[in-house]
Parts: C-alpha cells; sequence; structure tokens
C-alpha cells in the first residue's frame, strides 16, 4: 500500500474559534444551506461528533462540467466533503460526480481546534484509492484571524 499526502492552508481574518465552530462543529447543517448544490445534506449513522462518529455526506447532483461559481476561499477549507468539488486554486464545480462519502471521526480536540477523520466508504474511494484520512487544525494568525492547516494522505489499495 502507498500513501500520497497533500497538505495545504488557508488564511483568514475569522478568529480561530469561530472558524473552528463553523466549519468543523456546525459543518453539518451549515454547508447544505449556503451550499445545497454541493451538498445535499450530512446524515450522522452513529455517535454523537466525537471520536467514533460516522458521517454519511450526500453530495449534489454533478451540473454542467463548465457550470463554475466563484466562491471565497475561506468557503474552500469549510468542510472536508468539498474536496472531491474544488479546482485547484479557486472555483467550486456545482454539484459532484460522487453520490456519497461516509467518515469516521478519529479525533476531535475542540480546546486546540483539531480534527482528524477517515474516509471509510463512498464513490470517493474510486481510482485504487483504499481510504483517505484528513487532519485539520485551525491556529491563530498574528492578524487576529486564522490559518486553516489541512493534511490529507490517500492511502492505495494493494495493487493500485
Amino acid at each position: 500500500m502507498g500513501v500520497f499526502t497533500y497538505e495545504d492552508e488557508v488564511t483568514c481574518s475569522i478568529p480561530p474559534a469561530k472558524m473552528f465552530k463553523a466549519a468543523i462543529l456546525d459543518s453539518d447543517s451549515l454547508i447544505p444551506k449556503i451550499m445545497p448544490q454541493a451538498i445535499k445534506c450530512v446524515e450522522i449513522l452513529q455517535g454523537e461528533g466525537g471520536p467514533g462518529t460516522i458521517k454519511k455526506i450526500h453530495f449534489g447532483e454533478e451540473g454542467s462540467p463548465y457550470h463554475f461559481v466563484k466562491l471565497p476561499s475561506t468557503l474552500l477549507s469549510l468542510n472536508p466533503a468539498l474536496i472531491p468539488l474544488v479546482k485547484p486554486h479557486g472555483p467550486i464545480h456545482i454539484g459532484s460526480k460522487f453520490k456519497s462519502m461516509t467518515h469516521r471521526v478519529d479525533a476531535i480536540d475542540k480546546e486546540n481546534f483539531t480534527i482528524s477523520y477517515t474516509v471509510i466508504d463512498g464513490d470517493v474511494l474510486s481510482g485504487g484509492i483504499e481510504s483517505i484520512s484528513h487532519e485539520l487544525k485551525v491556529v491563530a494568525s498574528p492578524d487576529g484571524g486564522c490559518i486553516y492547516k489541512k493534511t490529507s494522505k490517500y492511502h492505495t489499495k494493494d495493487d493500485a
């Protein structure tokens, strides 16, 4: 099995506690409200948000391959479920070629604004990908805003 790592950082003027609350703690209800074409709904299959919680994200239907909208860069980091929808360096494709994905919360630290979770099922796990693990951390920036740091590890199947 191989592992491919992707790291990204997004800076914004929102304080860390507020960003963590919106991007992580409230995202299950927030994202479907502000971007219903991208995320239809988030279904909690097991747990109450802590380690061991299993969530199923239902994506919006795929739109025209040329239909893009420009959104502020801070929205790109609001929810890990948006990763399959992101066009490099900017716009988000409305809808998704994927129907759903299921992930398990591995750890969450509300005081230090960190969460880690693993995508364990769904059609996002295709093309030789066995699982995808994400580690997210929101840290204070010198200007009073925050830096949203994300590390994603794509674990390939033995034969990939």
